[in-house]
């Protein structure tokens, strides 16, 4: 068995588990691509693919971030504490959450 992407217009809509025979024999098999380990980042349902960088990447999570050029995440203005923080957009930090 086989991971399989279906991607629409450069959009991840579905990913199987499935034999390559199964996909052949579905109407829209040109949409899936098949992860043999060579594409960097999993592919999520919404998350884009990028066929020159061959890379997936994730939805934007805030309008302040910035996409690292290699590794293809999502990047805060100023790295994230030790401990447990949630990213606040109004302020541009970090704010502690309790346990």
């Amino acid at each position: 068995m086989t991971k399989f992407i279906k991607v629409i217009n450069n959009k991840v809509t579905d990913i199987v588990i499935a034999e390559q025979d199964f996909i052949d024999t579905l109407s829209d098999k040109d949409f899936y691509i098949k992860d043999d380990g060579t594409i960097t980042n999993r592919a999520g349902i919404g998350s884009m693919y990028d066929t020159i960088r061959n890379a997936f990447i994730s939805p934007k999570p805030f309008p302040s971030w910035t996409l690292n050029e290699t590794t293809y995440q999502w990047e805060a203005p100023t790295p994230k504490p030790d401990g447990n923080y949630l990213w606040n957009e109004e302020t541009k930090a970090w704010d502690q959450i309790d346990d």
